[in-house]
């Protein structure tokens, strides 16, 4: 960890830490985690550490790409409805099929999609461009019970003449041995995973996806689908949490809330390490008889080996004011303490736990897109001298224009889930008329 993450004491406690700051101390302090070799399917939103070659070529034969029949072109050259040529047929190729036959003149194989063009042939003709080995005419149109039989001989009638190499897919032609089939780097998503699998790996060498405890804290919260009784409120921040750290690429594990009682808090923080690579906090950071979060993580593990403690500061922003930052317990792993207002707690995990956990992943994209966009507002909007401000948003992109959602409250949740951005108002900026062009943050 850095040294920053050291609690501060005196004059330099007391200082408003900017956003810049804020998230340069963070990012200064996540490693990203230690590579491992997982099977194909765990590795799932990982990222590649290694290089991967193609061991074989992909495909690794020549194959047909349609049924038909693998045909020489000089025994169908000007083949016709009226003069088709008329073919021997040897027997059937199947993908997976064993010892190929070879096609000699006049001769021909009926072959499946995928199954390895045999010695001999040169194209496919599709079974629809034959009579399908019935005598019946065309196959186009045919009924399945009208279709040639598994393992039907005698002749079939081919009609169109083809190409050398017509409805083949050859050799190499995706991927060649000794290619670069992914670079260290790539996330893995299902196209990556299948690419993998197809050229034999099993398993793989990437950064795992990073383990994020989250919990909230608060005498009053209740979880959903419990009684609400009077003075209580249902938990919505570690639902948030969790599931923003799912979308961001972590495993998410949601512990739910814990009493305002430092005494279980510390000793549920403390239970959670063994399955934590980063660890979030809600509720509790503030200057309140209540907030027990600075309490309870003073003693946190080995809070006092060198290296190891949480930073409470202020912040130069609106909403999120109140952070905490540091690293608990014999690993140092990572601790972020957030505010208790739904949307303050929303905003900080975009702009500072989002790419703690990418740097994790070893990602080197840590942060949401962003675009300049024109602010809409029917009257101007007021913003507080020296702090950036984030205001929930509903960007249009055809025409480069953003408008607020609800208003700047650190607990409109309803707003907040109708909102697809957050504009930024940087700290000079103390009125937004409509027509200003801020940068705005896209969250979908």
């Amino acid at each position: 960890m850095s040294s920053t993450a050291v609690p501060d004491t005196g004059e330099d406690a007391q200082r408003l830490w900017s956003v810049d700051e804020h998230l340069a101390d963070v990012l200064e302090a996540v490693r990203p985690l230690e590579p491992i070799e997982l099977q194909l399917l765990d590795a799932q939103g990982c990222v590649l550490v290694e290089d991967v070659t193609v061991p074989v070529a992909l495909p690794p034969f020549d194959n047909s790409s349609m049924d038909g029949y693998a045909v020489r072109t000089a025994d169908v050259t000007g083949a016709t409805e009226e003069f088709p040529a008329v073919l021997n047929v040897i027997g059937d190729i199947a993908a997976g099929s064993g010892p190929l036959p070879t096609v000699g003149p006049g001769e021909c194989a009926r072959i499946m999609t995928g199954a390895p063009l045999p010695p001999g042939a040169e194209a496919v003709v599709p079974v629809e461009w034959t009579d399908g080995g019935t005598g019946a005419g065309t196959a186009t149109g045919m009924t399945a019970a009208s279709a040639a039989p598994e393992g039907a001989g005698g002749e079939v009638r081919v009609y169109r003449s083809a190409q050398a190499r017509a409805h083949v897919r050859a050799r190499g032609s995706d991927v060649e041995a000794g290619d670069l089939a992914l670079a260290a780097g790539t996330v893995l998503g299902p196209p990556q995973i299948a690419l993998l699998a197809a050229i034999g790996r099993g398993t793989v060498r990437v950064r795992p996806r990073p383990r994020v405890v989250v919990l909230s804290t608060g005498s009053e919260l209740v979880q959903p689908g419990e009684p609400l009784t009077e003075g209580r409120i249902y938990d919505s921040n570690s639902f948030a949490l969790a599931a923003a750290a799912r979308d961001a690429g972590a495993l998410a594990y949601r512990v739910g809330a814990v009493a305002d009682e430092a005494d279980i808090l510390r000793a549920t923080i403390e239970d959670q390490l063994i399955r934590a690579d980063l660890v979030v906090t809600t509720g509790g950071v503030s200057v309140g008889a209540y907030d027990v979060v600075k309490e309870a993580l003073s003693s946190v593990g080995d809070a006092d080996e060198e290296g190891s403690g949480i930073d409470f500061r202020k912040l130069a922003m609106q909403p999120g004011k109140p952070q905490g930052f540091g690293s608990i317990g014999p690993d140092h792993t990572p601790l972020m303490a957030l505010p208790g207002n739904p949307v303050s707690c929303y905003v900080s995990f975009e702009l500072f736990v989002r790419p703690a956990i990418r740097a994790l992943m070893g990602l080197a994209d840590l942060h949401r897109p962003s675009v300049r966009a024109v602010v809409r507002v029917d009257q101007a909007l007021k913003s507080p001298a020296g702090r950036r401000q984030f205001l929930r948003g509903s960007y249009e992109q055809t025409s480069g224009t953003v408008t607020p959602v609800g208003g700047s409250g650190s607990h409109l949740i309803a707003a907040l889930a109708h909102a697809d951005s957050l504009i930024v108002v940087p700290e000079e900026l103390t009125s937004v008329e409509s027509g200003t062009e801020l940068e705005v943050v896209l969250l979908g």
